[in-house]
């Protein structure tokens, strides 16, 4: 296997764990505030990741990559779960799902302003035509607008673009996927451990078991184990060539959502998700130019 398919594949992989965050961060606010899920899952997980560190031995990063650290956990322990739980409140986690689908073209805008990639115009039309294609789709379930909703999960896309930008880059530094997501959480620690205590709800039995499990996902597969793969893939694969796979996120959350929170997903949906796919492979094919670590 090439290193551009491993890359497409451990992307597909972190992509079909980070398809169930919607779905399960809908059903944990029902009864849990955003503020407690945005900093729970990432104060667990955090500890988890520092355990981790610990026992693996794994040497401090530098100041310039803490820097960077920073920047990311802004953007991928606060913005990006914390604009989402929000959205959750107020839109179904299917269509949450769709209006999501502008993401891998944020990824890549992104990435060719700051990890120096260079697309060629062959990907940009494909990349282009799939962002329209979902966001049209969004559209047209809206009845042509867009809600609050939908402002926190636009927010959601680009402040997760810029944290996978930022990751990727880390990783192409020398670093493991795993240990970027690791460090990050870690250096957010000072912050989700205290709002996590100050938000933690009074009486932990009365939250249904059901919000429990939804808020488990969250912590343990979309804010740590996801990145493994995810990770690892963009600085294989190359950011903008493997953010591409997440236009298929859309569609695996949709199936998610049909079964886990029980929404009607018409046939709509899967016809675009089969022109969608195409358009990915068409994107994954054409050029990226990259800049050498």
């Amino acid at each position: 296997m090439s290193r551009d398919n491993l890359g497409l594949v451990l992307g597909f992989v972190g992509v079909c764990i980070f398809a169930g965050t919607l779905p399960f961060t809908h059903i944990a606010v029902e009864h849990l505030s955003p503020l407690f899920v945005t900093a729970g899952r990432a104060a667990l997980a955090g500890l988890l990741a520092l355990a981790t560190l610990l026992v693996l031995r794994r040497p401090w990063p530098s100041r310039r990559q803490v820097g960077a650290m920073a920047l990311a956990a802004l953007c991928l322990v606060g913005g990006f779960p914390g604009f989402t739980a929000l959205a959750m409140q107020r839109v179904p986690a299917s269509h949450g799902g769709v209006v999501l689908g502008i993401l891998p073209l944020a990824t890549s805008a992104i990435s060719t302003l700051i990890a120096g990639e260079r697309p060629s115009p062959g990907f940009w039309l494909a990349a282009l035509a799939g962002a329209a294609l979902v966001i049209g789709f969004t559209l047209h379930e809206g009845g042509g607008s867009l809600g609050r909703g939908d402002l926190f999960l636009l927010a959601a896309a680009f402040s997760s673009a810029l944290g996978y930008v930022v990751s990727g880059k880390l990783v192409r530094s020398g670093l493991a996927g795993w240990e970027v997501i690791s460090w990050v959480l870690v250096v957010a620690l000072p912050v989700t451990v205290p709002v996590a205590l100050w938000t933690l709800p009074e009486e932990l039995g009365a939250i249904p078991a059901w919000s429990w499990i939804g808020f488990a996902y969250v912590t343990l597969m979309s804010q740590y184990l996801g990145f493994f793969a995810w990770n690892a893939g963009l600085a294989i694969g190359g950011i903008a060539h493997v953010s591409q796979v997440q236009l298929l996120q859309t569609f695996v959350t949709l199936l998610i959502a049909s079964i886990l929170n029980r929404e009607p997903i018409g046939l709509s949906a899967w016809i675009v998700a089969g022109a969608v796919f195409v358009l990915v492979v068409l994107a994954g094919r054409a050029k990226v130019h990259r800049e050498k670590s």
